[in-house]
């Protein structure tokens, strides 16, 4: 619960720019950043903290691709997650 505190006052100093941000009561496996056909993805490993993690860097060459399904799971994600700030439908 302290990491997702530490997060949401990190977040609110974005507060107000360009940027949406969710969250979910369920656990995601990973962390994705995404920009346009760009993604940073940092799936959660079984015993092991976030800094010993793998960071992959996929980018999108073709359709349904491995960029398509995480970009899909994130969709889907995003859509049931609650906008971090009230009022703020957040960004896609």
């Amino acid at each position: 619960m302290l990491r997702i505190r530490v997060t949401l006052a990190e977040l609110e100093k974005l507060k107000g720019h360009d940027i949406g941000a969710r969250f979910s009561s369920g656990h995601a496996y990973l962390s994705v950043f995404r920009f346009d056909d760009d993604m940073i993805v940092t799936p959660l490993l079984t015993h092991s903290v976030g800094r010993d993690a793998p960071t992959l860097h996929l980018r999108r060459h073709q359709d349904d691709g491995m960029f398509d399904r995480f970009a899909a799971h994130v969709e889907e994600l995003w859509t049931r997650g609650t906008p971090v700030w009230e009022g703020s439908c957040g960004q896609a």
